[in-house]
């Protein structure tokens, strides 16, 4: 049993999605889960409702899940772009290190030419 010793065990949602693969997804949920809790509770303590408050902490989860969802994403999108921005620099940078059309190197003759 090759499965039993990952630590980092994963499970199917569905049976097509695999939770572990999909980025964000679990403190997404998790973050949710807390907001539902807490939006429904303390609407309950205020009203004394049972099924508003229901509504409001299944309302809460869905907010605060999507929106947790869309900040991580941005986050992740953002730091791949920065990734491949630097990638790009490192391999011009090493690209063109000792030619005549390294950066640093026209920088310099630039700056001695005026």
């Amino acid at each position: 049993m090759a499965g039993e010793g990952d630590p980092k065990k994963s499970f199917q949602l569905l049976g097509i999605l695999e939770v572990g693969t999909i980025p964000c997804f679990r403190e997404s949920v998790l973050y949710g889960s807390l907001g539902a809790l807490t939006l429904g509770l303390g609407h309950f303590l205020a009203t004394s409702r049972v099924r508003r408050s229901c509504h409001f902490g299944a309302g809460g989860f869905i907010m605060t899940t999507l929106g947790c969802w869309f900040y991580c994403r941005y986050n992740n999108a953002k730091l791949r772009i920065q990734q491949r921005i630097i990638q790009e620099g490192m391999k011009n940078r090493i690209m063109f290190e000792g030619t005549q059309f390294e950066p640093e190197k026209q920088k310099t003759s630039i700056g001695k030419s005026h």
